[in-house]
């Protein structure tokens, strides 16, 4: 099966066209890629669609500036990244782990290295070279066939006769297949293809999906930045500080050091990412959700404090802070922006909000600008091979009912459930419909 051409716009409409086959990966981000991988190489043919034009679009974006693979650190603390589902993910991570997946990414003809944080790289740090290689592997292998790659055929659900249903250029198709995986993505980035447009059509099967929520987002604040603050400050970032969150609902107090970023509305980058998911849980439960920002984390409150109150003589309190704490800029605008001004007269007071300055959210940023998405196909409603209660029917990647920070955490979870469902599905090929 080929893909087929592309008709002229004035062309009539055509008949659904009907094929059969074996099996079929649908959606071609790392996770289906992965699945591909593993039912090739099991000497199946096996035949990819995808809706867009090209596969990996999200992929390449999320590697443009610099392709975190995956992270050095310990399993179990690995493991702990993926929050109330690190006990269902470990076992996938153990199966294809660090050192797995550098021997992976080595043979397509690509090194790796640990940068300084332990975080895993290509040396080359780009996602292009790796994506390449691996769809030239994938279409030209040692062994075993080529997979087939059927881009522009979007899956819209199936037909009273259990058919798979895809729009494509030169017209509907309806497919069937003995096993499918699905790897249609999450919520996020909807015009790289994740649009969360299968929710429903799983679960009109019966199929149990928790609903797509922002994941790795940005909040706005409450309330909302002064206009002098936001056109001023918005796209500047807050280096070296540290997010506290408080104990909750039995949850152990949070603190990380990182960075983030001002914007017209609120904050993004990496250091909001990571406690995304607790503060957006918060805001749904409680219908407001907080913070302390810590902005001198490597300077004790006694020395902040002492610092402040040194003599500064005929010095303004912004040139003291500045050559006291090397405090100014958007950190001392941000000050400016949520204390009232008594705080500024009192030294104790004033050391106290450096430490620990409360921010209040109003809402997370919208699922379609969230680096990923949460929610998805629970567990609960797979096989361990990730085969959901349709007999043949594989689900993979972000689709599923995971979230983690980024760091590498959410590509390696990707390549590892797109392997265990591709080896779910060769099972149930070969098992005669058992997975």
């Amino acid at each position: 099966m080929n893909p087929l051409p592309t008709p002229p716009d004035d062309a009539p409409a055509r008949a659904t066209r009907d094929f059969t086959l074996p099996l079929a990966v649908i959606g071609g981000g790392p996770a289906g890629l992965m699945a591909a991988e593993v039912l090739q190489a099991a000497g199946h043919a096996v035949h990819l669609f995808d809706a867009m034009p090209s596969v990996g679009r999200k992929f390449l974006l999320a590697g443009k500036g610099g392709l975190n693979i995956s992270h050095s650190e310990p399993a179990p603390l690995f493991a702990s990244r993926y929050a109330s589902r690190s006990a269902v993910i470990a076992p996938l991570l153990d199966a294809f782990g660090g050192d797995a997946l550098q021997a992976w990414v080595r043979g397509l003809g690509l090194e790796t290295f640990v940068g300084s944080s332990g975080r895993i790289f290509p040396t080359d740090m780009k996602s292009a070279p790796l994506l390449r290689a691996w769809l030239h592997r994938l279409r030209h292998p040692p062994l075993g066939q080529p997979v087939v790659f059927h881009m522009r055929h979007r899956w819209t659900g199936w037909d009273a006769s259990g058919r798979w249903l895809l729009d494509s250029p030169a017209g509907p198709v309806a497919l069937q297949a003995r096993a499918v995986v699905l790897a249609l993505g999450g919520g996020s980035w909807a015009r790289l293809g994740s649009d969360g447009a299968w929710v429903p059509q799983l679960q009109a099967r019966g199929i149990d999906v928790a609903p797509l929520q922002a994941s790795n987002c940005g909040f706005d604040v409450a309330p909302a930045w002064s206009s002098f603050f936001a056109q001023r400050f918005a796209g500047q970032a807050l280096k070296t500080v540290a997010l506290e969150l408080p104990a909750v609902a039995g949850a152990a107090p949070w603190r990380r050091k990182g960075e983030m970023v001002a914007t017209a509305t609120g904050l993004e980058g990496s250091l909001i990412y990571a406690a995304s998911g607790p503060l957006r849980d918060a805001l749904a439960r409680d219908g407001h959700a907080a913070f302390v920002l810590d902005l001198l984390p490597d300077l004790s409150l006694e020395r902040a404090r002492a610092e402040i109150s040194h003599p500064r003589g005929a010095r303004s309190l912004a040139s003291h802070l500045k050559s006291r704490l090397r405090l100014d800029g958007i950190k001392s605008a941000l000050l400016h922006e949520l204390l009232p001004k008594a705080v500024f007269d009192d030294a104790a007071a004033l050391a106290a909000a450096i430490k620990a300055l409360p921010i209040r959210l109003a809402a997370a940023r919208p699922l379609d600008e969230a680096i990923s998405s949460a929610g998805g196909v629970r567990f609960e409603a797979l096989s361990a091979q990730l085969m959901t209660g349709l007999p043949g029917v594989f689900c993979a990647g972000e689709m599923l009912d995971w979230e983690a920070p980024t760091g590498g955490y959410l590509l390696h979870a990707c390549l590892a459930t797109g392997r265990q469902a591709g080896q779910g599905a060769c099972a149930f090929l070969a098992g005669g419909g058992s997975a």
